[in-house]
């Protein structure tokens, strides 16, 4: 144990990140966030594809900012034979390597997990893919909506009477590098218990299919004859629960009133405490059979209303589960999400300020977020390789003169002369 302050709780861990897009680089995000040296693997002469992602400004992209502040840039060739080495001299180093490419496409590089282990036996190695690593559907090409729709998530979003409906942000993506991220911490505390790394395989379909709560029982345990399906704005689980319509244009409110309490306590905020004891809705199965009728009733009871802030007031009131569905506009401006930072501004000194999602975790130790900035494309190529490795100035130079090494200065140089 050492006397020196821990900056977070994964200082000390180091890792290597051959990650681009999403699912990956939420992974080495978060492990950065949470202090552990993450030095990022580019492959010229583009590197990560999103650093065209929009929105790009001076050159730069506010997604690339927000998915990789904190990384260390090692911009280097590993399809040359002296890339390669010196990543593999890397690894010997490393307690962790996060990879998002297609099955099969590391190993071909050279950089198997035998060959990785090998090098270095107590090595964390985490594959994040479509369809994971094994099983029939592992070599086809997939993204987030793709296995979505293999994990039967897709057929269950929308309304009943249209074709099914993609959610407007990254949730498998980002689901997946949290469940990576989950596995990764528990490997390294398996290491430390037993001196041995593993490999990892981490896949989004069985992220995905990991979110259904009751639709796979229900039809497993049904014999069939329970086959889930779309339900639109609202969910058959009981109700009221879903989305009804507000007072004012493209204003809607979510209610769930699962239990007997909540039922009743939305009969008290509506004035109408007489429903609760109407033997029509005694229980939520009732009143799931009731669905329109109580839709009806409460969008009705809504419209009453000068505004639906006035009957939000009510809900409150009465302590009804609920919430306006906000635009993202007002998610940014909220005063709970800025109090918690569940928003933050990121700041970057090639592209400026703008907001972005938070860090999602609260340690009691590390009450505030590390301040952290996204490197340049081979920013740290001389850094990691001098403290890793021992390489001088004249080595490193050498490396970029032969193409091997790639900074975006030489690379713009080299774009200019052809």
């Amino acid at each position: 144990m050492t006397d020196t302050p821990l900056k977070h709780v994964l200082d000390g861990y180091r890792v290597l990140d051959f990650t681009h897009a999403l699912a990956g680089p939420t992974a080495t995000r978060l492990l950065v966030e949470m202090g552990a040296e993450v030095i990022k693997v580019e492959i010229p002469p583009v590197g990560d594809m999103t650093h065209a992602f929009p929105t790009v400004r001076n050159g730069r992209s506010a997604f690339y900012v927000q998915q990789n502040r904190g990384k260390k840039s090692l911009f280097i060739d590993v399809k040359t034979p002296r890339g390669l080495a010196i990543v593999k001299e890397l690894v010997e180093q490393m307690d962790v390597l996060v990879e998002n490419f297609a099955p099969g496409a590391i190993g071909r590089m050279g950089l198997d997990y035998e060959t990785l282990a090998a090098i270095n036996p107590r090595l964390v190695m985490c594959s994040i893919s479509a369809f994971g690593q094994t099983g029939p559907l592992a070599d086809r090409p997939g993204y987030d909506f793709i296995a979505q729709a293999f994990a039967g998530v897709t057929h269950v979003i929308g309304e009943p009477d249209r074709p099914p409906s993609l959610p407007g942000l990254g949730i498998g993506d980002v689901m997946t590098g949290v469940h990576g991220l989950g596995a990764i911490a528990c490997a390294l505390l398996y290491r430390e218990r037993t001196g041995r790394g593993q490999h990892l395989d981490i896949s989004l379909l069985d992220s995905y299919y990991h979110c259904h709560d009751l639709n796979v029982q229900l039809h497993s345990a049904s014999g069939g004859r329970i086959n889930p399906k779309r339900t639109g704005s609202h969910l058959g689980a009981g109700a009221p629960l879903g989305i009804f319509r507000g007072k004012g244009e493209d204003e809607y409110v979510a209610i769930a009133c699962v239990t007997n309490r909540q039922w009743r306590q939305l009969c008290a905020a509506m004035g109408r405490e007489e429903l609760a004891r109407h033997p029509d809705y005694k229980d939520n199965l009732d009143r799931a059979r009731r669905r329109e009728e109580l839709i009806a009733l409460v969008e009705g009871w809504i419209a009453g209303h000068d505004t639906t802030a006035a009957a939000l007031a009510k809900l409150d009131a009465h302590r009804v589960p609920h919430a306006p569905v906000l635009d993202i506009g007002q998610t940014i401006a909220h005063p709970h999400h800025r109090a918690r930072g569940t928003v933050r501004t990121l700041r970057d000194d090639q592209f400026g300020e703008f907001a972005a999602p938070g860090f999602p975790f609260r340690f009691s130790d590390f009450p505030e977020p590390l301040d952290l900035r996204a490197p340049q494309r081979g920013e740290h190529n001389a850094e990691v390789l001098r403290d890793y490795l021992g390489f001088d100035e004249a080595k490193v130079r050498a490396l970029e003169q032969e193409g091997i090494l790639v900074t975006d200065a030489t690379r713009m140089a080299a774009a200019k002369s052809r």
